[in-house]
């Protein structure tokens, strides 16, 4: 496969009214996107609220997107859990079903030590698809620092990272010393940004793209973002990300995907509400996503 760059969505997951997922609303989406001339796609992560999701619902997700996209982008199935059993088996369902790659979140609530976390990716990568790292301490409890991230990237088949520890520093090391070592191998290691607010930064760095929550809604803007930083304009890289800052604060003023599926509902695509335990966005936390989006130039309805 080749190295992971650009703009990545991580997809949501459009509900209907019911809390039924529409299907159709979906597959609308997923073209919106390619239209849009996003470099891949993400479904089933958080962002896709996964965990609310049945095991059929996403194996339907899982086939729509793969035969939507017909090899146009990669696809990077969300295939995580805090069982290595049930990841496993979520690695190997996105292989079946034809996706590109697997994003594997560090397992949550259990805390795992380093021994723990090297036999997990171990068990992902064992699968025979190419994985991503997916590391987000706020909602796992446990970050993966640089040197771990570094031992991991040796592993066969662990391909890259998701990193969304909000750490520049962080972001950096593994930059220079992940990355830069499989380089030095001539192999691939893609150090993805995780937080829309620091695809800049990241790429500046020598970072290779965002898996991006805003892109949901203005896909073109942010890939036209990660080109610019990619080709060495930094200057209309600049630009952009200032044009963007206000949406990329905005769309996480609550928990995501709250606010980018409201931004969504207003801009006429398919989202709905999210699942419970997710309730809707307050009214003060919509007046300044309504700001934003309007400043993008977005007509709402």
């Amino acid at each position: 496969m080749a190295q992971l760059k650009g703009a990545y969505t991580a997809l949501i997951t459009p509900m209907k009214e019911n809390g039924d997922v529409d299907y159709e609303g979906f597959r609308r989406l997923v073209n919106f996107q390619l239209e849009e001339g996003i470099d891949g796609l993400v479904p089933l992560g958080t962002t896709g609220e996964a965990p609310t999701l049945e095991e059929d619902e996403e194996e339907r997700l899982i086939k729509i997107i793969v035969e939507e996209v017909r090899g146009r982008v990669p696809i990077i199935v969300g295939a995580g859990s805090n069982s290595t059993k049930s990841m496993v088996s979520y690695t190997k369902r996105a292989k079946d079903l034809g996706a590109d790659a697997a994003l594997v979140v560090t397992p949550y609530y259990n805390k795992p030590n380093d021994s723990g976390l090297i036999r997990h990716f171990e068990a992902a990568a064992a699968v025979g698809i190419p994985v991503v790292i997916y590391n987000i301490a706020s909602r796992t409890g446990r970050n993966i620092p640089a040197p771990l991230v570094e031992r991991l990237s040796r592993i066969p088949g662990i391909v890259g990272v998701k990193e969304s520890s909000g750490d520049v520093n962080q972001m950096g090391d593994i930059i220079r010393d992940a990355a830069g070592q499989r380089r030095a191998e001539d192999r691939d290691f893609t150090v993805l940004s995780g937080d829309d607010a620091l695809t800049l930064p990241l790429l500046a760095l020598g970072g290779d793209g965002v898996i991006s929550v805003v892109s949901n809604l203005v896909p073109g803007k942010v890939a036209a973002l990660t080109r610019a930083c990619l080709s060495g304009n930094f200057e209309e890289a600049r630009k952009l990300h200032y044009a963007l800052l206000p949406f990329f604060k905005a769309a996480f003023v609550e928990t995501n995907p709250v606010p980018i599926k409201a931004a969504m509902t207003w801009a006429g695509l398919p989202a709905g509400p999210a699942r419970l335990p997710l309730g809707p966005l307050s009214g003060n936390s919509e007046a300044v996503l309504r700001a934003a989006v309007a400043g993008l130039g977005i007509k709402l309805i």
